[in-house]
């Protein structure tokens, strides 16, 4: 089976070099972007160029369940079926202290960085999954560096969605194992 993989923010940065890979590795992907349109055309074009048999673009906010679906339904219309997922989006605000931050920052950043995440990982195992007719795959969830120091006084709320994002994958890995699905994240530094 030919790998096919959904990319969460990857008209840029981490996750647009992680489509680069994954085309000159022949994966078919979908490139999911938030906001820039433009940008994930260029980055679906290039993967194209390097060998990705397939480069769909669809667009969404992670934090609307909503949109979640819409995403995993183009990838079911427009490609073979996934074989995996890289949960890559992620917000990040101004600098500030926890004091200093509103409920709503909170809840923004926690829906974007916490549950979308689930939410993706939540419809790739079920496509994915040996129990529901799947063929395996592997669930590749990006976290941070922030969260060995906390951010004290820079960002402590995006530190601890991205600690919650380690612990996601911690249980998450148990629970699908069985299934066929491998779940491991990464811990990029400042990029």
């Amino acid at each position: 089976m030919k790998p096919v993989t959904l990319i969460t923010g990857a008209s840029q940065g981490i996750g647009a070099a992680c489509a680069r890979l994954l085309a000159r590795q022949g994966h078919s992907l979908l490139i999911h972007y938030a906001a820039h349109a433009d940008l994930a055309l260029a980055v679906a074009a290039e993967c194209l160029r390097l060998g990705a048999p397939q480069a769909v673009i669809a667009q969404g906010d992670l934090a609307e369940e909503t949109d979640v679906l819409r995403l995993f339904e183009e990838a079911d219309r427009s490609l073979p079926p996934l074989t995996g997922l890289v949960n890559n989006a992620g917000i990040i605000d101004r600098t500030a202290r926890l004091e200093d931050m509103s409920a709503a920052r909170l809840q923004r950043m926690m829906a974007v960085n916490v549950v979308g995440p689930m939410l993706c990982a939540k419809e790739a195992i079920r496509r994915m999954s040996w129990r529901h007719g799947g063929h395996g795959g592997v669930i590749v969830n990006v976290s941070s560096s922030a969260v060995r120091s906390g951010a004290p006084a820079m960002y402590v709320d995006y530190a601890a969605s991205k600690g919650a994002i380690d612990v996601l994958t911690q249980g998450l890995a148990k629970e699908v194992a069985a299934d066929g699905i491998r779940v491991c994240a990464v811990r990029p530094g400042i990029t």
